[in-house]
Order: structure tokens, then C-alpha cells, then sequence
């Protein structure tokens, strides 16, 4: 009977999100989808592919992903027959921060690590959004401490335009539900105890009781633990940054 209401309460869940995509695609296109093929992103693409097919999906290539990321987004690729768009850091700025700090600068402080992501994620994600009127994202509120004020929708000032956060109120197990019911292909680092996987030498596999996020930035406070992609203000943020390093 326990299994059965589990069911039925994540057939809800996944109604829900299906009713909101179809929305979004009604209503806000030119829309996108954020798509770094974790596991909330699989579930993701697999609902927008079903149900929303005009929602555009793209992925930031930061340079330094594991294999196992590419390999994923090669089968998803390939499931779905779908264009996945890869935004790429401009060649200039990596080249310039490599030269100032070394390739691995980033383990130094807190201020060159968000640099690094800054010039391999946030610039990137700017030129992804340019145009567009809204944009989705597969973070949920449970994922760590920066994530329990982010909302299923909210206006974004930082970009300009409307924010959705479709699976923030999923928990881990249904995410997990939804891969195994559907047998879709997820990230092989998953198996390896990888909770949440980022860039090759900022992931690390996570232990028993440990946080979901822990292995992202590892040697760095809890509080810190983000990219700037999800974070409001970050741009302010980023020039405090620049001139502390």
C-alpha cells in the first residue's frame, strides 16, 4: 500500500511538472532549458522531449567535464534524436586566467574559484539566455542550504527574464523513481558515489550522511557552494571577487 501511494503521489508530481512545461512552451517562447545531465536534468529532458518539444535545450561545456558527462549527453542525444546546443567559455578569458593563476588556480581561494566558473559557466549562460523570455533549470530546494529560497517560478533580475524550477519540491527518491520507471540513462559517476557531478576536478564522490552537494568545491563552507548560475546578485558579487584577488 506504501508503494502504491508513492507511486501515485510522484504520477502526480510528474502530471504537475508535464502541465507547467506545456505552459511554459505556450506562453514563453523563445524558452530554454538548462540542461548538465545530472539526474534532475535526465528527468527533465525526458518530460520536455515528451511534452514540450519547442522548449530549446542546451548545456554548458566548461572544457573540464568527466567523460561519463559526455557520454550521457551522447545517449541523450541519441534517445531523443533532439539538437542539444553547447555553449562554450570564450577562449581568451580561460587562456587569461590560466596565465595569471595556473590551470588549477581555483583550489587557491574562494574569489578564484568563483572566477573560474564565472569565465566557464555564468559568461557562457548570458549569451545562452540572450533572447530568450523565460528559462527552466532542474534544481530542487533539498539540494543544499543556497537552494531553499529558490521558488518553482520567479522573476530573474540578473538576466531579465523568467525562471523555472520545475522538480524543486522532488525529492531524491523521486527523481530516481522517475529513471528507473522510464530506463533512462544517467551518468555513470552516479554509481560511483557521485551525488552531484560539475567540472572533473571540482567533483569528488560523497560519503554516507554526507550532504547531497558536498562533493562540489569540497574544500570550501557549505555556504559558498555555487556556481553563480542559480545565485541572485552574482555579478556584484563577481567584481568584489576580482578586485580581492
Amino acid at each position: 500500500m506504501d508503494s502504491l501511494t508513492r507511486e501515485d503521489l510522484l504520477a502526480s508530481k510528474v502530471e504537475m511538472v508535464s502541465s507547467l512545461l506545456i505552459s511554459i512552451e505556450g506562453n514563453y517562447i523563445p524558452t530554454c532549458f538548462a540542461c548538465s545531465f545530472g539526474v534532475e536534468d535526465i528527468v527533465l529532458a525526458d518530460l520536455i522531449c515528451k511534452h514540450a518539444p519547442r522548449i530549446e535545450i542546451f548545456t554548458l561545456d566548461t572544457g573540464r567535464l568527466p567523460q561519463e558527462t559526455y557520454d550521457v549527453m551522447q545517449k541523450i542525444k541519441d534517445r531523443y534524436d533532439r539538437e542539444i546546443i553547447l555553449y562554450f567559455p570564450e577562449p581568451q578569458a580561460v587562456e587569461a586566467y590560466a596565465r595569471e593563476y595556473g590551470p588549477n588556480g581555483f583550489y587557491k581561494s574562494t574569489m578564484l574559484r568563483k572566477e573560474c566558473c564565472y569565465i566557464r559557466k555564468v559568461e557562457p549562460l548570458r549569451r545562452a539566455l540572450s533572447g530568450k523570455k523565460a528559462w527552466i533549470s532542474g534544481v530542487r530546494r533539498e539540494q543544499s542550504i543556497t537552494r531553499k529560497e529558490l521558488s518553482l517560478s520567479e522573476w530573474d533580475k540578473e538576466y531579465g527574464l523568467q525562471k523555472f524550477n520545475p522538480l524543486i519540491d522532488w525529492s531524491e527518491d523521486d527523481v530516481w523513481s522517475y529513471i528507473r520507471q522510464f530506463g533512462l540513462p544517467y551518468n555513470a559517476l552516479h554509481d560511483k558515489g557521485y551525488a552531484s557531478i560539475g567540472c572533473a576536478p571540482c567533483t569528488r564522490a560523497i560519503t554516507v550522511g554526507e550532504d547531497i552537494r558536498a562533493g562540489r568545491w569540497w574544500w570550501e563552507d557549505a555556504i559558498t557552494k555555487e556556481c553563480g548560475l542559480h545565485t541572485k546578485n552574482y555579478s556584484q558579487g563577481r567584481l568584489k571577487a576580482k578586485s580581492a584577488v
